[in-house]
């Protein structure tokens, strides 16, 4: 419980980093003059910095442990944070993103590598969707809450209190986390060992596409496009923005959660993915409907939030193929696609929106969810070749 808790916290601040941009876009663009490229390439270097880290934290993990790894990782979202409250220019704001989206990398593997080596592996991938249905906490502070405290103490405030919030946290992953026995003498241990060693395991192979488009889509959803698609469609200003925002928050939250014991009690990992994934395609497609009303706008995005985070289910079955003398660097390859493909989408999204500029906003952003909804589908044209790894009873 200790484990968890402490991780939890971390991982709470993670979610809110990798989401707050949708809330204050719109006046960060206005104060320092940026445009839609600008906002794609900042969430972009945000995850650059996440996904340079993953072989390093693989490394780490397997070699030193999670918890000097995750602890001084941290130690530059600090950093990066207190540059963006202090940001005068985009090439500011892309360091500082950079350097938070680095400090975030270890926090999920270095959790999930603790489930990975000290818990039953059937409840793998219920402690992993727990994690993340309840991290995911900072998707609700970073909607209602965070417009809220940048109207009372301005967006640079506001990520200021959060540099101190993740400075107290990394101090509590130092002083409350044990590091599990280190596992030796298998394979190689430099920093790329047994990266080719995973890559060998063909049942992996099938995962790869719909790890590296499931969750990104979702994140660049919710963490960029969200917030001005509700402002330009439907003139929302940053507190209604924020309202429309929570609702998607709480049901990512309540659908992470839902997934944690499905594939115990539905005796599959790859169909709940198959299943989850498909919904949130057809949401994608229902947001790309001519004269969506508000109210429906907001539900939809709600359930594409809530049926998008098969996150932890499909780490559950990717891990499943992975040893044990292999688990940092084998969730962390898989994360890098998790974030890596987001890294890919999220600039390729902003320059596809910058073309869009002089054509309806309605009209532009149907583009985008329909081309989401499309990665999503091709994804699982593969996936359904995957090999099931059912967890055992």
């Amino acid at each position: 419980m200790r484990v968890f808790s402490t991780f939890l916290a971390s991982y709470v601040l993670s979610q809110f980093y990798r989401s707050f941009l949708a809330v204050i876009a719109p006046e960060l663009a206005a104060e320092l003059a940026l445009s839609p490229q600008d906002l794609g390439n900042l969430q972009a270097v945000w995850i650059l910095g996440f996904v340079v880290t993953q072989f390093p934290v693989g490394w780490a993990l397997d070699t030193i442990g999670p918890r000097r790894t995750v602890a001084l990782q941290m130690l530059s979202a600090v950093a990066g944070a207190v540059l963006f409250a202090t940001a005068h220019s985009a090439l500011a704001l892309e360091i500082a993103m950079a350097l938070i989206g680095a400090g975030c990398g270890s926090i999920f593997m270095g959790a999930i590598y603790m489930f990975g080596r000290t818990a039953p592996s059937q409840r793998f991938a219920l402690l992993c969707s727990l994690l993340l249905g309840l991290g995911t906490a900072g998707n609700l502070l970073a909607a209602s809450p965070l417009a809220l405290a940048a109207q009372w103490a301005g967006w640079r405030g506001a990520m200021l209190a959060m540099a101190a919030a993740t400075a107290l946290s990394a101090l509590s992953i130092l002083v409350l986390i044990r590091d599990p026995q280190r596992i030796l003498g298998h394979g190689p241990r430099g920093l790329f060992g047994g990266i080719g060693e995973i890559l060998k395991i063909r049942d992996l192979w099938p995962l790869l596409p719909i790890t590296a488009v499931s969750y990104s889509v979702v994140l660049a959803a919710r963490g960029l496009w969200a917030g001005p698609y509700f402002s330009s469609v439907y003139g929302l200003d940053p507190v209604e923005r924020g309202n429309a925002l929570l609702v998607m928050a709480a049901a990512m939250s309540a659908g992470a959660m839902a997934y944690g014991p499905l594939d115990r009690l539905l005796g599959t990992r790859k169909w709940v993915v198959f299943g989850g994934v498909l919904l949130t395609a057809l949401c994608f497609i229902a947001l790309a409907l001519p004269g969506l009303p508000l109210a429906a706008a907001v539900v939809i995005m709600g359930l594409l939030g809530g049926f998008g985070m098969t996150y932890g289910v499909l780490m559950a079955h990717g891990r499943s193929f992975v040893p044990d003398h292999l688990l940092g660097r084998g969730i962390t390859l898989l994360n890098v696609l998790f974030i890596g493909g987001a890294g890919i989408l999220q600039p390729l999204s902003g320059a596809l929106m910058n073309r869009l500029t002089d054509t309806p906003a309605a009209h532009a952003y149907a583009t985008l969810y329909l081309i989401f909804a499309a990665l999503l589908v091709a994804g699982l044209a593969v996936y359904v070749f995957a090999k099931d790894n059912p967890p055992k009873a």
